[in-house]
């Protein structure tokens, strides 16, 4: 039986913006595989995650952002768990 889905809203702070963590966050979601969602940068500097898959992949995903690629210093990472919405059919940058 497949493990049930969940979403993950996630706001990652700290030297985030400017230093490829989008496209860090695209590369891994496709890397793990089965992650449906997307990554902006927001107004205050930090950079917000949605992402809908099997919670252990979503797991891997945020324990990624928490690293950031070369160049980034994450402070921290709030992390909201809430019902998915199937609403994403891949995962990439919104604008």
């Amino acid at each position: 039986m497949a493990e049930q889905k969940v979403r993950m809203r996630a706001i990652v702070k700290g030297i985030v913006q400017g230093v490829g963590f989008r496209y860090f966050t695209v590369y891994q979601a496709q890397r793990i595989g089965g992650i449906t969602g997307y990554v902006r940068n927001l107004r205050d500097g930090s950079v917000e995650v949605v992402a809908e898959g099997e919670r252990e992949k979503l797991e891997q995903l945020l324990a990624q952002l928490r690293k950031g690629p070369t160049g980034a210093h994450v402070t921290g990472v709030d992390v909201f768990w809430e019902n998915p919405t199937g609403e994403f059919t891949d995962f990439g940058i919104r604008w």
